[in-house]
């Protein structure tokens, strides 16, 4: 095989300002490009001839490689008209691909046996091999699951913690033949991972893993840009360094090093280098023409070409793009990334973790102490689903505000409209404002409902009037922390591509503000409320459940519910006891038990029929019956979903959906009628995505969340509720007689602590143990056996791995818990 395929189409925005002014296969690495690297060890494993796939800034590419001559390559060049994808972008090229060959991303670092690999496909008769290898944090990456014989079985592509079956991932290296070529559509986004490989598991073709040993890395952001450097020095990825070996050093040509410098651990020099007298240079990369003064001291490192370091400077730990000049006497702290043609005047400092953008002038004696230890978090993990979250007023500040507002804005063009909301806590207060402000920044309009709960704004974006959402909140999980939820524009969570184009314009810093008479308008609307209320009773049976003149207790639990719900209640004619009854962000996180005990007395000694506590944020409810029992939240929704199926045998068949944590109790119940059981991860973001398939007309939660689509396609607190008393009234069940007479299932959970760098491997081990046995694979592994279950999940959160066990008896679930956390632990030490 002599033929490969470089992906050079990367924007690296998360490498900024590195890549301000380059495309991320030309980001020096060892004072060579990315790609230069890929070219050396594809030629020295005889693979010469070269198609280089361009889309941002091809020029700085084609220019750099030429026909690759110079580096005994022969180079041609393919650029793509739009964003075609991955497999997309390599259809363009089939004109040249009439041979088998390899595709390879032009911005890793690897030292893979390339010919190890080209020999397992050709001895296996492969259509398409992917190279694989096994790293301690997949999460990022593409899960590959094989069997025995190597073939590939299941593909997951970034997937959620719940899904990483395995440790080992896909590396983006995919020797193909070119018949795979004919799978592909031409002009069409479409994708290697996303799309061709799932089709060729689909039509059973003969799609191969091979699990590579040795070196490798995606250089993603600024942090492993830094790692990848470290390697290189201490030689943990074999590369070939431009220069001749000198003692301890790696000399370009036309080094002038002064005979008092002094050079520690592993210094790499490009040509035309000057190092001044008693300069100190430990663990260093430096490039071509550039110059060291007297007593300069620099220690782990990065200088690209033509950059000036003066005398008596201090560098720690950074990186200095091409042509940065620093005068005498100043500090680099750790940390610092510093873009090309920067000035840093004498005797000024640098604080640690600045970045400076290019040609940033810092004035002499200057201190720089605009220090993005807080924003540095944000480049680590923006999103959790449609969430962000941060601590209130420190992560969550007016500035993140104004700088999410206007990425989202960029995201949704110029023009568009756009709804929020919030509760009523202070920092949501601050936040939201700060967000607007961004958002019209940019051209965006937005309508404020101001103080309106989740579900409410969700039933708003129903009108079509709104491209998109959001609320803010104070966090449900964390007292000190704020949630930014964005909506998309039919009223469920932000899909995950529409995230990542946020952070592009996050990170990427390129935000276009627009013209003073093109700035967006902030609205006010009139009637959201009533609006609101007037569909909430349209899609419920009115008349039967004001003849029932329910008694029922309602815990407001302080939160935004008791703006709005009295007067549903009141439209009903239900006799209403209300607690907790006014808004107050201070109490969200009272005490639970305390409150549940006082509401259950209340229930017994008045007499009550039913009893509602709404969370603050208005979406999940717990519920409490005539005998004071409050219920859990699995037999909550055990006795809900046998309620909505007695109510609707008129509509089967259809589907209801549960998360795969929900017991067998759902199962049982659901035998005794023509429906199907939907199994879906257990999220509110699986929930809404479940009422996409319009044969499901129930989805029920694991934590007291409830689903009705033909009112709303997310969780509303209040419509719960009053469904709750609704199929009641037209069933004529009582709470008790059902928690009576259901099955009951046991289930028993344990968090057994697992490094993040171990869950991957804990999967996969959990995968292989269970491969003989029936198993269900949605959200983590779960493995039946007999009558009972096991379910094995990596928290996406914490540094943990729960295990959930369900029997027909509480001891048989204790006994599968502790046999399997005790296994996970064993998984965990590599036993």
């Amino acid at each position: 095989m002599q033929k490969a395929v470089i992906m050079a189409g990367g924007f690296g925005t998360r490498l900024r300002p590195l890549t301000m002014s380059i495309p991320k296969p030309m980001v020096p690495l060892a004072n060579r490009p990315m790609m230069g690297h890929i070219v050396q060890l594809l030629k020295k494993h005889g693979i010469t001839r070269m198609v280089s796939v361009l889309y941002f800034q091809p020029e700085s590419i084609t220019s750099y490689f030429g026909d690759g001559a110079k580096m005994g390559v022969q180079m041609e060049y393919i650029t793509a008209e739009a964003d075609f994808g991955t497999a997309g972008s390599v259809k363009n090229a089939e004109s040249l691909l009439q041979e088998p060959f390899i595709v390879i991303s032009g911005d890793v670092l690897t030292d893979f046996d390339i010919t190890a690999a080209i020999n397992f496909h050709k001895a296996k008769g492969a259509m398409a091999t992917i190279v694989l290898t096994r790293v301690p944090q997949p999460l990022q990456y593409g899960i590959v699951m094989t069997d025995s014989e190597d073939r590939i079985t299941r593909f997951l592509e970034k997937p959620s913690w719940g899904e990483v079956f395995s440790d080992t991932i896909n590396t983006g290296i995919y020797i193909l033949e070119p018949s795979v070529l004919d799978l592909i559509p031409p002009k069409t986004d479409f994708d290697f991972s996303k799309d061709l490989f799932p089709l060729m598991l689909s039509k059973g073709l003969p799609l191969f893993g091979y699990t590579a040993t040795g070196y490798w890395k995606d250089i993603g952001n600024l942090q492993e840009y830094q790692l990848a450097h470290s390697d290189v020095l201490s030689g943990k990825v074999k590369v070939d360094l431009p220069g001749e070996p000198c003692d301890s050093a790696v000399c370009g040509s036309n080094l002038d090093l002064a005979p008092s410098a002094h050079l520690e651990g592993m210094v790499v020099f490009g040509d035309n280098v000057k190092v001044g007298k008693g300069a100190f240079l430990k663990d260093c990369i430096v490039g071509s023409n550039s110059v060291i003064g007297e007593n300069a001291a620099l220690t782990d490192s990065v200088l690209w070409d033509h950059v000036k370091i003066g005398a008596n400077v201090k560098v720690t730990n950074a990186v200095l793009c091409n042509g940065v000049r620093i005068s005498d006497g100043a500090e680099i702290a750790s940390n610092v990334f510093i873009a090309e043609d920067c000035v840093i005047g004498s005797k000024a400092r640098v604080y640690k973790n600045v970045k400076l953008w290019p040609r940033k002038v810092v004035e002499s004696e200057a201190v720089v102490t605009r220090s993005l230890v807080q924003e540095e978090r944000w480049a680590r993990d923006l999103f959790t689903d449609a969430r962000i979250t941060g601590i209130s007023n420190i992560d969550m500040n007016p500035e993140f505000g104004a700088k999410i507002g206007s990425a989202l804005g960029m995201s949704l063009g110029a023009g568009t409209q756009l709804v929020a909301s919030r509760d009523d806590d202070a920092t949501s207060r601050i936040m939201k404002r700060s967000i607007t402000s961004g958002l019209m920044s940019v051209g965006v309009n937005v309508t404020d409902l101001q103080t309106t709960s989740i579900p409410q704004t969700r039933q708003e974006m129903n009108t079509g009037k709104y491209v998109a959402g959001f609320h803010v909140r104070k966090s449900p999980r964390h007292k000190d922390q704020t949630d930014i939820i964005l909506f998309g524009k039919d009223g469920r969570d932000f899909a995950l591509s529409a995230t990542k184009a946020v952070e592009r314009y996050f990170y990427g810093e390129d935000i276009k503000r627009v013209q003073y008479d093109k700035v967006g308008r902030l609205e006010f609307p009139e009637r959201p409320i009533g609006a609101y209320v007037e569909r909430f009773l349209k899609s419920l049976d009115v008349d039967t459940i004001r003849s029932s003149q329910y008694k029922i207790l309602v815990d407001y639990s302080f939160g935004l519910a008791s703006t709005v719900f009295p007067q549903i209640l009141g439209e009903l004619k239900c006799k209403v006891l209300g607690m907790n009854n006014y808004v107050d962000v201070a109490h969200y996180a009272d005490e639970l038990s305390e409150v549940l005990d006082e509401s259950a007395s209340i229930m017994r000694s008045l007499g009550y029929e039913i009893g509602f506590k709404i969370d603050p944020g208005v979406e999940k409810i717990a519920l409490v019956d005539e005998r004071g029992i409050w219920y859990t939240s699995l037999r909550l929704l055990s006795i809900v979903t046998k309620m909505f199926l007695e109510a609707n045998t008129q509509h089967e068949p259809y589907a209801i959906a549960v998360p795969v944590h929900a017991t067998q109790e759902i199962d049982l119940i659901a035998a005794d009628y023509n429906v199907q059981v939907v199994r879906i991860k257990n999220s509110h973001s699986a929930m809404m995505e479940a009422t996409k398939d319009e044969n499901v007309k129930f989805v029920g939660g694991t934590r007291g969340g409830f689903i009705f689509p033909e009112f709303l396609r997310a969780s509303d607190g209040m419509f719960s509720a009053c469904k709750i008393i609704e199929m009641i009234s037209q069933t004529g069940c009582q709470l008790s007689e059902l928690d009576r007479t259901l099955p009951k299932r046991h289930q028993f959970s344990v968090l057994v602590d697992c490094p993040w760098e171990a869950k991957g491997t804990v999967m996969r081990r959990a995968m292989e143990f269970s491969e003989d046995k029936e198993r269900m694979l949605v959200d983590g592994v779960k493995i039946f056996i007999d009558s009972a279950s096991v379910l094995l999940v990596p928290d996406k959160e914490q540094a943990v791995f729960a295990v959930t066990a369900e029997a027909d008896t509480a001891e048989k679930a204790l006994e599968i818990k502790d046999t399997y956390a005790e296994l996970v632990a064993q998984w965990r030490s590599g036993n």
